[in-house]
């Protein structure tokens, strides 16, 4: 049975979880200053990263910061478009709340998909209805969302690049800390609230938790 130790505690809503999530906001914010392939950012994943490991309010206004300070070096463009993207990065928020109480593997992946999906149909849209590139019929919107395809492609390998790369470290660093505290050999121990964990201390197990 517990003896007091949380395993999902160890990290959120502490200090090193703000660490770890700060760092991961600026590699974000250098990664959009630097060249890189329309649409390959970690915003997304860090949308979702948030969502999950922040508090509600902290989770929602991180993406719109970090894109906020990165757009004033890169440029501002039509406000309504700016709205649209940011808004669809809120979306990735929201996705990410709602599996903060079960974190998996395959969750993060479909996250990081429907993410990538809301940014696709959003932000073409968009592009569609506020731009002069495309006549607005329905013939128009379908050539809109079709030019977007390859740009499509770009968003999602980023989204579950980077997606594996943050939630990949999380967890490096979270076993990192049960051992620094003494744990030794964690057996399924989980990302996320809710943990399923059996942890060994000089061994005996002294966590088990379902």
């Amino acid at each position: 049975m517990a003896t007091g130790l949380n395993g999902c505690s160890l990290m959120r809503d502490s200090k090193s979880v703000l660490w770890f999530i700060g760092a991961a906001a600026l590699f974000t914010f250098v990664l959009r200053l630097l060249p890189h392939a329309p649409n390959f950012t970690p915003v997304g994943a860090l949308a979702l990263l948030g969502g999950v490991y922040l508090s509600k309010r902290l989770g929602f206004i991180l993406p719109i910061v970090v894109m906020g300070v990165s757009d004033f070096f890169i440029g501002f463009y039509d406000y309504r478009l700016m709205l649209v993207v940011y808004g669809s990065f809120l979306v990735t928020v929201a996705l990410g709340c709602l599996m903060r109480n079960k974190v998996s593997s395959l969750r993060v992946g479909l996250g990081a998909l429907g993410g990538s999906v809301v940014f696709f149909l959003f932000t073409n849209f968009a592009v569609w209805a506020f731009s002069s590139w495309y006549p607005l019929t329905l013939n128009g919107l379908m050539a809109a969302y079709a030019m977007g395809i390859p740009f499509f492609r770009m968003t999602l390998l980023g989204d579950l690049l980077y997606s594996t790369v943050f939630f990949g470290a999380y967890e490096v660093i979270k076993i990192a800390g049960l051992y620094r505290l003494g744990y030794t050999s964690p057996v399924r121990v989980k990302i996320g609230m809710q943990d399923t964990a059996l942890l060994e201390k000089k061994g005996s197990i002294i966590y088990r938790a379902k």
